[in-house]
């Protein structure tokens, strides 16, 4: 072999060699980690707008907006189409979405429907006006403990999140917090929330909730989020209608809603990413 060739020779097994190399460390990469299981696969959901009239009493779409965005919300974070339910105070507008009526017989077959199928968990989420006494559903104020019973009957000790977006619906907390539970609020006992006007597309608490949950990854991080966008929106709430009267007696700056955030440390590792 000639001093050609045998450089030749020399390069071809240097080549081998380094691919070699190249090789086992590519076996030796370490893969992607998986992504996260989807927490929500087998969970039942219930998502309701209870009225369909502003606080003036004038028709208004703003808690049906919020009910059908929120749907497309929560399917798209993870739960079944066909594990969900929603319901409106003016199904009858809506034949073809299969949105079921605002009323206690409905809302419960519903959710005994669903529940005895999906059983990994439970979301119930209200949008609707509120009073000190509970929520309007349909043509009726549902009070804490039937919401609560029914619930329990329903979704048990199941991973269950509970979110009523109404004036005074701290008043739900006492009765439904618990084991394995979430209650998410849109205002203190005592307090109203805001924008349920004919004009509003959604309620203040229902547009930081569209807007918020995408860009976290828990309830915790959710309830944050919405807290502060809800303060910022009333801030600027209260700005304008000062400025609105000015040069007239001064306005009383409506209070705070305050939304009310309660979990079981037993939810803390629910995560969607």
């Amino acid at each position: 072999m000639n001093w050609k060739t045998a450089g030749l020779a020399l390069i071809a097994a240097l080549a081998l060699l380094a691919t070699g190399w190249f090789g086992a460390a590519l076996l030796l990469k370490p893969p992607a980690p998986p992504k996260p299981k989807n927490p929500f696969t087998n969970w039942a959901a219930i998502i309701v707008a209870g009225d369909w009239r502003a606080h003036s009493g004038a028709p208004s779409m703003v808690f049906d907006n919020a009910r059908r965005d929120l749907a497309k919300k929560f399917v798209a974070l993870g739960f079944d189409r066909a594990n969900t339910r929603q319901f409106s105070a003016a199904a009858a507008s809506f034949p073809y979405d299969d949105v079921q009526p605002s009323a206690e017989g409905p809302i419960t077959s519903g959710l005994a429907a669903v529940t005895a199928r999906a059983r990994g968990g439970c979301l119930l989420y209200f949008t609707s006006h509120g009073t000190q006494d509970g929520i309007v559903l349909g043509e009726r104020v549902v009070g804490p403990e039937p919401l609560a019973a029914k619930i329990s009957q329903y979704c048990g000790d199941r991973p269950t999140v509970v979110i009523l977006s109404a004036c005074f619906s701290g008043v739900f907390v006492p009765a439904l917090q618990g084991p394995h539970r979430i209650v998410f609020t849109a205002a203190r006992w005592d307090r109203t929330s805001f924008g349920c006007g004919e004009e509003n597309q959604y309620t203040f608490f229902d547009t930081c909730m569209l807007s918020q949950i995408d860009k976290v990854a828990s309830f915790p991080a959710l309830a944050d989020k919405v807290k502060d966008c809800v303060a910022t929106r009333e801030a600027a709430m209260n700005e304008e209608e000062t400025k609105a009267v000015a040069g007239k007696a001064p306005v009383q700056p409506a209070l705070p809603s305050e939304p009310q955030f309660v979990a079981d440390e037993a939810m803390a590792g629910l995560r969607w990413k």
